[in-house]
């Protein structure tokens, strides 16, 4: 393959992530075009210097890209930001579920959308800088974790289909992020001591019920009452937005012991709360699965595999039942807490990801 020829379009977001990516590719032989995806409505509150999504990201991303001798362009993508990953994440929230906005930007943004753009700049591939391995065989694109564990970001690509990640480069998935910070410093690049973001991009200070006040507005909450699992009622709230599952805080006083959220009823508004034991979940089901080829998928029988129920989860054994209708049955070998509906449940054999799917409410959780 003659690299020299194939032009790959690279996601900047003003880190020392992508932009050691960008030297990377460039010293592989790749023609690298930079572009940094402007996300912020002009009224967004999240136009903070540290936000990969604000103006300081920008002028990071063009930096860098002048000291590495690439081009670079900005892609106005608010609008669909809005629509495609805010509006999700606002709608989440109100179904009582906590929803993954990375997940979804990677899926129908940074490799979805983006990929008109790079078609029209004549590129081959789409590059980022998650750490993450996308093995290129002659049939399929296989999904693997990075080999740094503390940094694996695969779970945030599960959802990507075949297409999108035969076209997909991201050259960090071998490498860890001391390593990276000393080619950054090698290279003289002014990010290379850049904080990572440990927040949600558009959600200032983290605080996500802020940004829910701001996005919906107070009349779009819907209040109801606080259960306990027996049914016994235990006062009003102002918001099932305002909850997710394993939540300690704002729950009424009274109990001798810690009172957690156990369940969001969208149905009724009701938040019913219950000690730790209650928060066990030994089994659930996935929907929406994305089956990856190097599992049959929904053509073979249950299998046993590792699940990660959220991105900070070390992972647990279970068995996979494939159903139908894109759902899948997750039964724990050993049962964890707070499995939460909305987030996404990532299957894998050994570092490489079979699939996953979204978690589904617990139907018969609902106290009476």
């Amino acid at each position: 393959m003659n690299k020299t020829k194939q032009r790959v379009l690279l996601g900047m977001s003003g880190g020392v992530d992508s932009s050691v990516a960008g030297y990377l590719l460039r010293e592989q032989g790749y023609d690298v075009i930079g572009v940094t995806m402007k996300v912020w409505p002009q009224d967004c509150v999240s136009r903070a210097e540290d936000k990969c999504c604000g103006p300081q990201a920008v002028a990071d991303a063009r930096g860098v890209a002048h000291a590495l001798g690439i081009p670079h362009y900005v892609v106005d993508e608010a609008d669909q930001f809005e629509r495609v990953v805010i509006d999700y994440f606002a709608s989440e929230y109100q179904a009582g579920r906590t929803p993954n906005p990375c997940v979804m930007c990677n899926e129908k943004l940074k490799f979805g959308n983006l990929w008109s753009k790079a078609r029209a700049l004549g590129c081959d591939y789409i590059a980022t800088g998650h750490y993450t391995i996308i093995e290129h065989r002659d049939d399929r694109a296989v999904l693997r974790k990075g080999v740094d564990p503390r940094k694996d970001q695969s779970y945030f690509l599960f959802s990507l289909r075949q297409p999108q990640l035969r076209r997909a480069l991201t050259p960090l998935g071998t490498m860890t992020k001391p390593q990276i910070r000393e080619i950054a410093h090698s290279l003289g690049l002014k990010v290379a001591d850049k904080i990572d973001s440990q927040e949600i991009c558009f959600v200032p200070g983290n605080d996500y019920k802020a940004f829910l006040r701001s996005h919906l507005g107070e009349n779009e909450f819907h209040r109801g009452e606080i259960y306990d699992v027996d049914g016994n009622f235990l006062g009003e709230h102002d918001g099932i937005e305002m909850f997710t599952i394993g939540q300690r805080k704002g729950l009424p006083g009274g109990s001798p012991r810690p009172r957690y959220v156990v369940d969001l009823d969208p149905q009724t508004n009701r938040v019913v709360v219950g000690d730790a034991d209650d928060l066990i979940v030994d089994e659930f089901e996935i929907d929406r699965v994305n089956w990856h080829p190097t599992a049959a998928g929904a053509d073979r029988g249950a299998f046993e595999a590792t699940v990660k129920i959220r991105y900070n989860h070390p992972g647990t054994g279970a068995t996979i039942t494939p159903l139908e209708n894109e759902r899948a049955r997750v039964r724990l070998h050993e049962p964890q807490r707070a499995v939460t509906p909305g987030q996404a449940a990532v299957i894998y054999d050994d570092d490489i990801v079979v699939g996953g799917g979204w978690i589904c409410r617990r139907e018969a959780s609902v106290a009476a």
